[in-house]
């Protein structure tokens, strides 16, 4: 029997890399989705190619130039069409009268800028709850949580006690960390509205 080289076997999926396998197995073409932060607009894009042409994208960013980012590189893709760039903070989600099928927050800060411009638990928490108040059923909410920063900690704390208070007759909630590494790495948070 053969079997395979060493280096041919797969790999844990990396943070990231997890959190857009769930969001695509729960977006389709036609869904209405949001990315709480834009950032450099990789989620943004990626969220673009899942709602296809029928499709809208809510993207959120505070700093101008993640929202500038962001519009470079979906116009780069050509799918801007799909996508109403936000200069707000996420609360604004509360704004929203579509129903969502997901919420993605890549929380912390935005590579290559002020580390001191983060993502706060106030307003982090407001901003979940307003998404699973507009989340259709088999709908998702996924954090990407970032802890390694001054802030991110209590940021994860905060997050971690707001969802283990929610009912379990309506949500069902995923941690996806890695347990091992030493600098305290970036984790996945994922509510699922039953």
């Amino acid at each position: 029997m053969k079997t395979a080289h060493p280096t041919a076997r797969a790999r844990l999926p990396r943070v990231t890399e997890m959190a857009h396998r769930l969001l695509a197995e729960r977006i389709t073409a036609g869904d209405t989705v949001v990315d709480a932060t834009a950032g450099n607009g990789y989620d943004t894009l990626f969220l673009a190619g899942l709602v296809g042409e029928t499709g809208r994208v809510y993207a959120y960013d505070i700093q101008e130039a993640a929202i500038r980012a962001t519009a470079e590189r979906l116009d780069a893709a050509g799918v801007r069409d799909r996508v109403i760039l936000r200069h707000a903070s996420h609360t604004a989600i509360a704004e929203l009268r579509d129903s969502l099928q997901a919420v993605v927050f890549n929380l912390g800060y935005l590579p290559g800028s002020d580390k001191g411009v983060i993502t706060q638990a106030d307003s982090t928490l407001q901003a979940v709850q307003a998404s699973l108040e507009r989340l259709a059923p088999g709908g998702m909410v996924l954090l990407v949580v970032y802890q390694g920063h001054a802030g991110g900690e209590q940021e994860a704390e905060a997050l971690e006690a707001y969802t283990r208070k929610l009912s379990p007759r309506d949500y069902l909630v995923l941690k996806y960390e890695y347990i091992n590494p030493d600098n305290r790495p970036p984790y996945i948070l994922a509510i699922e509205r039953k």
